[in-house]
């Protein structure tokens, strides 16, 4: 049984399905709010893997370009998040 190369990509693409089922199993169960963040960080990250490695499979450029996108959007609003987590924290702690 041999595997050709489109083969190799739908399986990395369905292990990275695996990580994103098992991240949005943290995402819900996670006690604290940042290893919920981190949750949703790594689902937003295999999302682009998935995303770059269909646009291989299917050769089209646009899933590389929505990918690339989609990263830089998600790494704005992981930083937003992690700064409204920091500053509620001050908050509670006080000066």
């Amino acid at each position: 049984m041999s595997f050709e190369h489109l083969d190799i990509i739908l399986i990395g693409v369905a292990i990275l399905g695996v990580g994103i089922l098992v991240s949005l199993l943290r995402l819900f169960l996670g006690p604290t709010s940042p290893d919920r963040v981190v949750a949703l960080d790594t689902i937003n990250t295999l999302v682009v893997g998935m995303m770059i490695g269909l646009g291989a499979y299917y050769e089209e450029v646009v899933f590389i370009d929505i990918g690339i996108v989609y990263a830089i959007l998600s790494f704005v609003t992981t930083l937003f998040i992690a700064r409204f987590i920091s500053t509620r924290k001050e908050k509670e702690v006080g000066p």
